[in-house]
């Protein structure tokens, strides 16, 4: 099956329409494939993702929401769909079971995806709390940093920070090349200069971690030539011993604030209520709006998040 979808049509002229009829809307475009040939390689190997099957696997996913879930309110884009896939490796099952957890978040948890845009988390950006670093890890990850100490509990609620971060992802995975599953797949979490509980914490919390979740954390306290050796210096600031530079915080920010008609689109509209066939949520047992950090754990002075 050919990747180009047909984007010819022929439609009736002014002058042929009646004065009631007017033309139908244009449909949107279709999929335009921006992998490299070596990322191409990588989905067919990695993600079972075959071009020539591409779009029939879209087609089947996009028959399944349409099928199973009528009243469930989302896009049915190529784009976006291919989002669900390729996290899923493209098991139809599994990619529409994480569409339904996607949207069953969003529509559970207000205060943090209600009004979600660039503009409300100015404050947060401002901060510091988070950036994406400018270059990506030999791999091609981007490297998402995160710094718990410039939060000030007492300038606003600690949503606030959890608004940025899916902020910072949902904008991550606008680019094809990032996708990969939140759909997003977190690669690995470095952790630096931790306080001595939070080992303690994550010891007690590890058994009960997925091996292979368990085994992308790394805790390298103040030893950074251990960071080094998972992440190369030359893509780190010299806060973090490397080679590129002061941590710049300004950029990424302006790239958000870029994309605030991207973000009311999708995110500022009403949304329906929730209906009873979204299922589970993924909504955090007993995370509030006013949930409060521990100054222990606040007192953790940067995280590393090597992601697609």
């Amino acid at each position: 099956m050919s990747e180009e979808s047909d984007s010819l049509r022929t439609s009736p002229s002014v002058a042929s329409l009646s004065e009631n009829e007017l033309p139908p809307p244009p449909e949107p475009p279709g999929y335009v494939c921006s992998l490299t040939e070596d990322l191409v390689t990588k989905a067919r190997e990695e993600l079972q993702e075959k071009p020539e099957w591409r779009l029939r696997d879209v087609q089947a996913l996009r028959d399944m929401v349409r099928k199973e879930y009528p009243n469930l309110s989302t896009s049915l884009d190529d784009a976006f769909l291919l989002r669900f896939l390729r996290a899923r490796k493209f098991d139809y099952d599994r990619a529409l079971q994480l569409l339904v957890n996607y949207h069953s978040c969003r529509r559970s948890w207000p205060e943090v995806f209600n009004n979600l845009k660039p503009s409300a988390l100015k404050d947060v950006l401002a901060s510091g709390f988070l950036t994406v670093l400018p270059h990506t890890d030999p791999r091609g990850c981007h490297v998402v940093c995160i710094r718990p100490d410039r939060w000030i509990p007492s300038n606003y609620p600690i949503t606030e920070n959890i608004r940025a971060i899916y902020l910072t992802l949902e904008k991550l995975i606008q680019s094809e090349e990032t996708q990969d599953g939140f759909p997003i797949r977190i690669k690995a979490v470095h952790v630096v200069n931790e306080p001595r509980i939070f080992k303690g914490i994550f010891a007690i919390i590890k058994p009960f971690l997925k091996e292979k979740i368990a085994n992308r954390f790394f805790l390298h306290g103040s030893d950074l030539n251990s960071l080094h050796t998972n992440l190369p210096s030359s893509i780190l600031p010299k806060e973090y011993g490397g080679t590129a530079g002061e941590l710049d915080t300004a950029t990424w920010n302006a790239v958000l604030l870029a994309s605030e008609d991207d973000f009311v689109k999708e995110f500022c509209q009403p949304v329906p209520a929730c209906d009873s066939i979204l299922g589970q949520t993924l909504l955090p047992e007993g995370l509030t709006s006013d949930a409060q950090c521990d100054d222990s754990l606040r007192a953790v002075k940067s995280q590393l998040y090597s992601c697609y």
